[in-house]
């Protein structure tokens, strides 16, 4: 056997160690199901609006901004000091986290103050802070 049947083969024979069920046999697609489940599904431009939101909330540090945000409304030197980073790391993180509306803030004089945009962010941290102590 040469080394380019060998690969073929590997391609087009099916893993016999796949952990993701499946059917087991060919059948008929239900038309009417698969249709009304069509109009449900996320349509491409908000799949990737909403890849890119929890994308930005892949990053540990802005996590424990938005942590810290879920309790009170704090200055960046505030943020800084509690988070033990400097204030520059921190106004580049919020500067994403404004970007993708997680945060608003207000300046009082010379002061910048962070808060968490709205309630549909709190309760998305909430949620998700609840789901993984449920694991523990």
């Amino acid at each position: 056997m040469s080394p380019n049947s060998a690969v073929n083969g590997a391609i087009s024979q099916p893993h016999e160690q796949n952990d993701t069920p499946t059917c087991d046999r060919p059948h008929l697609v239900d038309s009417l199901r698969a249709g009304d489940i069509q109009t449900q599904v996320l349509n491409t431009a908000k799949a990737q609006r909403m890849a890119e939101f929890f994308s930005l909330l892949g990053d540990a540090n802005r996590l424990r901004l938005l942590s810290v945000l879920a309790k009170q409304e704090l200055c960046v030197c505030d943020l800084a000091a509690a988070l033990s980073m400097s204030e520059s790391a921190v106004s580049h993180q919020l500067r994403a986290l404004r970007a993708m509306r997680l945060v608003s803030y207000r300046k009082v004089g010379r002061q910048v103050f962070y808060s968490l945009l709205d309630r549909h962010v709190l309760e998305l941290y909430q949620a998700v802070a609840e789901h993984l102590d449920e694991a523990d």
